[in-house]
Parts: C-alpha cells; structure tokens; sequence
C-alpha cells in the first residue's frame, strides 16, 4: 500500500472502488474521507484504501461528464419552455421576478460548487458554509434576515451501518437529526409548505423524518449517496416554476444526478412571478 496523507484522493477496496475521496483526517490508521462528488462524509481503515490509477480516475469523472452533458440538454429545455410562456404573453411587455434562494451547507467547497451551479441557471442566492450540528440555532435567524422563497439545508451525512439495521432511527445516522431539527425550526418560522419551498438531506439521510419535519423535497428514499450538485437542480425547477402553478416533481427529480432513489418529494408550488408593464429604465 502507497504512503497516504491528509489531502491524498483515494476510492474503497471494500466498495469496488465506486466512489472518489479525498483524505480529511487520519488518526490511529483510520481515516476520515470526504467524497468528491457525493455529499457523503465516511471513515475506513487506511488499509483499504488505494489512490486511483488514471484509468480509474478517468473512468469516475466520465460518469458525471455524462450526466453533466445530460443536464445541459434539461437546461435548454427549459429556457425554450420559459422562452414560450414569454412570447406567448400579449404585447411580450412582462418582467420576471425570480424568487430568492437561501442555501446552507455543511462544506464549503461543496457551497462553492453550488453557488457556481445557481449562477448558472442565473438564480439570486445567498449561500452560507454552516456546520451540520450548528444548522438548527442559526436558521430561524437567517430566515428573518434573508427572507428566502426556497430554503436549502445540506452538508454531509451518512448512515452508519455500525450502529444497527434500524434505518428508522435518527440515531443512525451522522447528521440527519441536525438537518431534521433545522427543518422543524424553519417550519416554526413560516409553517406553510406554499410560502417557504425546503430542500433538506445529504446523502443517505433519513428521507422520512426529513418529510415529516416538513421538507418540501429531501434525501435519500432508498438511502444512496447524493450528489453534490443534486439540490441546486431540484431548486431551479421550482424557481422556474410560475407561481400560479405546480412544479413537476418528477421532473425536478429526475433533473438530479442520483435519481428517485437519491432525491423524493411533495407537489410544491412553483416561485417565479411576472409582472408588467416592464420599465424601459
């Protein structure tokens, strides 16, 4: 086995080497990893971990190329629907009032990636770095200074198959009661699921309990890893949705990298508002 360090990319032996890591922490031959794509924090012993060869490396990023290349497809998609509604308007003399996204996140690169994402889809967002266990005292607060139209809470997560087989259980989890109690608190804030659309979960996270908690959309139904980039695609379907309508929740699913086995949810009302006549200043 190669010399590992802190900030060394490496895969699993145990996993097939599926997924790719980059070494956070190491202490006592135990290692502490944060995927690179999925929004899944995990430990494993240092023997099994191997760095990538560049075949593997390839292999893993062309996955999400491919998924890339197929969102880049939805997003034409969707300009042309939005492009449609406009001119089908009488006069084309309306303007857009697009709804604010807030977005919390328990990793900072994951936030940046993110961010880089909602300015893709020209969204307004206002994205903070906040630590998981710190979500459910910070939220209300910034709810009030912010006032978002979509709410999303998400970080790192996992369950943890060393605890027991209970996947009802909080307690199995490294994060989900944290993402569950911020959820509660944003619904003490604005109860109505039409007024404050939440987006909640990492990967693996306690998908039920999230719902229950009053999450509009939330991870993972069957318990899979999540991909990094998976709430933004879920927010832009519902911020381009109008508001006098429903967002497909299939669609916005389906937008997602992990599929209806990573991300689920409840019909929510869409966020984009027109009005007129536009100013010429």
């Amino acid at each position: 086995m190669a010399s590992l360090k802190v900030g060394d990319l490496v895969t699993r032996h145990s996993y097939g080497s599926d997924l790719l890591f980059k070494i956070i922490k190491i202490k006592n031959q135990e290692a502490i990893l944060k995927g690179i794509d999925v929004r899944l924090l995990a430990d494993a012993p240092l023997k099994d971990l191997q760095k990538p060869t560049a075949k593997q490396l390839q292999a893993l990023n062309h996955r999400f190329c491919l998924r890339e290349q197929l969102n880049h497809l939805h997003r034409q998609k969707i300009g042309q629907q939005r492009g449609t509604n406009r001119s089908g308007r009488k006069g084309n003399n309306f303007f857009e009032v697009p709804p604010k996204i807030l977005h919390l996140d328990g990793d900072e690169e994951y936030l940046k990636n993110c961010l880089q994402g909602y300015a893709a889809f020209s969204l307004n967002v206002e994205g903070q770095y906040i630590q998981e266990k710190k979500l459910p005292q910070v939220v209300s607060r910034l709810l009030k200074k912010y006032s978002p139209d979509l709410l999303v809470l998400t970080g790192h997560d996992a369950y943890l198959k060393r605890k027991g087989r209970d996947f009802s259980d909080l307690n199995n989890y490294r994060n989900s009661r944290y993402f569950v109690e911020a959820t509660r608190a944003a619904r003490r804030y604005e109860p109505s699921r039409d007024e404050l659309i939440i987006f909640a979960g990492a990967c693996q996270s306690h998908y039920e309990a999230l719902l229950e908690a009053g999450a509009n959309f939330a991870s993972s139904p069957q318990r899979v890893f999540i991909h990094a980039l998976d709430p933004v695609f879920v927010v832009k379907v519902v911020a381009n949705t109008p508001i006098h309508a429903i967002a497909n929740v299939s669609e916005a699913i389906a937008s997602t990298f992990s599929g209806f086995d990573g991300i689920g949810g409840v019909e929510s009302r869409g966020k984009l508002r027109l009005g007129l006549p536009k100013s010429p200043y």
